[in-house]
């Protein structure tokens, strides 16, 4: 049976221009059914007599997803099943999402195609902004950054939250991730961040930050960087940050930033890295399994991370720290 509320949202996706199977998409309903009831339009659908002692699994939860989803707005279907089935939820998934989607319309977006990589050939580095406010300093919001590492073929995530983006954080964050993947990829792609790219030469050739290709040369790895104004080409970390901030992030308390990263680092390894993923269609740890094999070993021996800053002085005869290019 469909709702009313979920009756109006289809009839309104299909005034928007949706195809049925995309509206099916969308609302997890199957397409002939998206279709009858477009046909049907608001006239009020014949139902057959409900069968008695059957209640919905859903119906003693609905207040509590109203306030969650009130509260944040954000919070994926997955999350939310997750914490009903905290609470006892026996119900499926879909029975959560049409309801979500119900209260909490998503604006339709275009098809993309998407391009796949192959095992152990490319991840997506970038940072991402967060703000928090930690219980431990209740009185003041907190900027952090969540540097993120994910590996293009299997969607494994490597994470870690750091006060900073400068380029001794990258570097030092590259090292964690390569330790914790067990390996290093064949390319990394990157934002024009400016501690990764200092710009373009005569020639309009990338020009790299000189203690990245040095971390580059150490590791194997070659650096690419996506094309001004084409951060779609980097949608495999960029989508993750989304999922970041809505599956874990959201609706969660953090002591400081040890804890905001140890939470972090157990839902990666309980949620994030063993799930089914959407666009795949394979559990996440599997494919990483598949993928690690084909990574290229670790170096013998550790790069040697320490930045080495350039003095210039002013015409006060000042001493200033020059960051390094």
């Amino acid at each position: 049976m469909v709702l009313l509320g979920e009756l109006l949202m289809i009839l309104d996706l299909h005034r928007q221009g949706l195809s049925v199977t995309a509206i099916a998409r969308r609302t997890g309903r199957d397409p002939k059914t998206v279709r009858k009831y477009i046909e049907r339009g608001l006239e009020p659908p014949a139902y057959g007599p409900r069968q008695a002692g059957r209640p919905s699994k859903l119906a003693p939860y609905l207040d509590y997803l109203r306030e969650r989803v009130a509260a944040f707005p954000d919070l994926s279907a997955v999350r939310l099943t997750r914490e009903l089935r905290e609470r006892g939820y026996t119900g499926a998934y879909t029975a959560v999402k049409r309801f979500a989607a119900a209260i909490r319309p998503a604006e339709a977006k275009p098809y993309e195609v998407r391009f796949e990589t192959p095992a152990g050939q490319q991840a997506q580095v970038d940072f991402a902004r967060f703000v928090v406010i930690f219980t431990d300093a209740p009185d003041t919001a907190c900027i952090v950054w969540l540097f993120s590492l994910v590996l293009g073929h299997s969607r494994h995530i490597e994470a870690r939250f750091v006060l900073h983006q400068d380029l001794q954080t990258l570097l030092r964050c590259h090292m964690q991730a390569f330790a914790a993947i067990g390996g290093v990829p064949i390319e990394i792609l990157y934002d024009r961040m400016k501690t990764a790219v200092t710009g373009e030469d005569a020639g309009g050739h990338i020009v790299y930050n000189r203690s990245l290709l040095a971390l580059a040369k150490h590791y194997g790895f070659l650096p690419r960087a996506c094309r001004p104004y084409r951060a779609k080409t980097k949608g495999k970390v960029e989508r993750p940050f989304s999922y970041i901030r809505q599956d874990f992030f959201l609706a969660r308390s953090f002591r400081d930033l040890d804890d905001l990263n140890a939470q972090l680092r157990t839902w990666l390894d309980t949620v994030a890295n063993i799930r089914l993923h959407g666009t795949t269609q394979r559990i996440v740890s599997e494919a990483f399994a598949a993928e690690k094999p084909e990574l290229q070993p670790l170096p013998a021996v550790p790069f040697d991370a320490l930045l080495k800053l350039e003095r210039r002085v002013s015409h006060q005869g000042d001493s200033e720290k020059a960051s390094e290019g």
